[in-house]
């Protein structure tokens, strides 16, 4: 019997000593529960992606050193882990199987992944040949991700003499790819009717967040393991040479659960991992920002969050009110700096400029721009970095102010569509025992900037179902607006809201970065050009 231990750990990369150590404490943690193997994710030596410092030298160097002394201290167990390996001109995604102090198997990745978030063809050469190891006389084929979501090289190892399959990933996760995965894992081992032991890395990684739910499939296709998801753990599967068996079965989560913990690891590995010392976010009284809120307080306490509460003569009262409910319950800190003295010190200053002008949008932004200086001072005096609070409904379109609400460093829900914000507030308040922590009011009251009287989002935007179904099938399906008009949305809305995320995109290449949690988002997968004048089939 082979007793594997799945380890989905959150790795950063470049801390390559941290790394070392993580993978060295899992390793006692493994041969405490009596595992014979320790199966790590994909480059856990140096984490994932490493962008461009795969394109220096020493970069390569360091991780080689790193992996020399992981080997030097690895002991009664076998460790499977993956890292960058530079060997006779070529860069690779590597796997190497240590035993003893020393390599007994490295594995090259075949297929390098080039589309959504991967850009490995610029950085590695493919592998050619499979790796299969004796593992306690078991023969074991090692893959790493891509690799089992396209024929070849899980059907080279199996000819090459595999039992079992070990597959090292760094698989980003995004709404309900859990079931994709299995699914794909399914497909493949219809081909190669052999086991598979899926190893998933954990954590935020900039705009990227890793999701664990590493699993294990036997031959038969059944799920026999699943590890938690957005969390670290440690599971353990025998094989015995014909069957697999585990213990560590967990439940997928729901969809809010899931997009809900993605944004609160994605908020808690940024803030952690660059070392600001917690956050700070506008309050306006609105969903978005009410939202943004929760998800900063679960990640990092409220003793790091700081919430700032900026009325014009134009926020309502309802506002002030509910942003001082949702701090009572919440317990971080709070500050109500109006603006209105400043706004008025604005309008003295380019009287002279704006003689003869009518009020326009000009003026709602000089609102938006004084508080995001007013959050930006607070930053710089105290090391919290500002989180932006617009949602992807909004970034699509440019109803947004650069300079303004767009001012900061992180932007928590920038991926998340106006609908789904309305569908994690409830799921959060679920999980309050008493009182709800955000307000009726803000959830159910017509969205607005609240930057002129009686303003709402819908007096510029269309329904955002609509709209939201609109920017979907046009940004994350690439449909033309014929067809989306063909499935039956409204024409004068399609033709309305294709034309204001074109013309938004010079907006949203000065954005912060921000979480991705559906399979495509504005940032490492959407890369339009700004000067654009290519005309969409209508």
């Amino acid at each position: 019997m082979l007793r594997i231990a799945v380890a989905q750990f959150n790795a950063t990369v470049g801390d390559l000593t941290g790394n070392v150590e993580r993978i060295l404490q899992c390793a006692a943690a493994a041969k405490a529960r009596g595992a014979h193997v320790l199966l790590t994710p994909e480059l856990s030596l140096c984490g994932y992606p490493p962008e461009d410092l795969l394109l220096r030298p020493d970069f390569y160097r360091a991780c080689e050193r790193a992996l020399d002394d992981l080997s030097a201290r690895v002991e009664g167990i076998v460790v499977v882990v993956g890292h960058p390996e530079a060997s006779d001109g070529c860069c690779y995604n590597s796997a190497t199987v240590i035993e003893d102090g020393r390599a007994v198997g490295i594995y090259r990745k075949n297929s390098l992944p080039n589309a959504q978030v991967f850009d490995e063809k610029r950085y590695f050469d493919a592998g050619t040949e499979p790796c299969v190891v004796s593992i306690r006389g078991v023969r074991c084929g090692i893959a790493i991700c891509e690799d089992i979501w396209v024929e070849g090289p899980a059907e080279s190892a199996r000819t090459a003499g595999a039992e079992l399959l070990f597959v090292l990933n760094a698989s980003p996760c995004h709404l309900e790819k859990s079931r994709e995965r299995v699914q794909v894992v399914g497909e493949r081992i219809d081909t190669i009717g052999i086991p598979v032991i899926y190893c998933n890395l954990v954590g935020g990684q900039d705009e990227l967040v890793f999701d664990g739910d590493s699993f294990a499939l036997d031959a038969q296709k059944s799920l026999c393991m699943r590890l938690p998801q957005f969390e670290e753990a440690l599971g353990v599967v025998d094989f015995d040479g014909a069957h697999l068996r585990s213990e560590d079965l967990c439940p997928e989560l729901p969809l809010e659960a899931e997009a809900y913990r993605a944004l609160v690891l994605g908020v808690r590995d940024y803030i952690g991992k660059t070392g600001f010392k917690g956050a700070i976010i506008g309050l306006s009284g609105g969903i978005d920002s009410a939202l943004t809120l929760c998800v900063a307080v679960d990640a990092l306490g409220a003793d790091k969050v700081l919430a700032v509460m900026m009325p014009s003569p134009y926020t309502a009262q309802m506002s002030l009110d509910d942003s001082r409910e949702m701090i009572r319950q919440l317990g971080c800190a709070y500050h109500e700096v109006p603006i209105e003295a400043a706004m008025q010190t604005y309008a003295a200053m380019l009287d002279p400029l704006f003689a003869g002008l009518p009020v326009d949008t000009t003026e709602e932004n000089i609102q938006a721009r004084i508080r995001g200086n007013i959050l930006m001072a607070l930053s710089n005096k105290t090391g919290k970095l500002v989180l932006t609070t617009g949602n992807k409904s909004e970034m699509a379109v440019g109803y947004c102010t650069l300079y303004g609400d767009m001012a900061g460093g992180f932007a928590v829900i920038k991926d998340v569509y106006k609908t789904l914000v309305y569908r994690l507030a409830r799921y959060r308040n679920s999980l309050c025992s008493g009182e709800p922590v955000i307000p009726e009011n803000i959830i159910v009251r017509p969205p607005s900037a609240e930057l002129r009287p009686d303003q709402k989002d819908q007096d510029s935007l269309p329904e955002y179902d609509v709209l939201d179904a609109i920017v979907r099938a046009y940004m994350e399906e690439d449909r033309s607006p014929r067809e989306i008009i063909a499935a039956g949305l409204p024409e004068n809305d399609v033709r309305r809201v294709v034309r204001l995320l074109r013309i938004a995109e010079y907006k949203r290449r000065q954005a912060p970065v921000g979480i991705r949690i559906t399979p495509r988002g504005f940032g490492k997968d959407w890369r339009y050009p700004i000067t654009n004048r290519y005309s969409d089939e209508f």
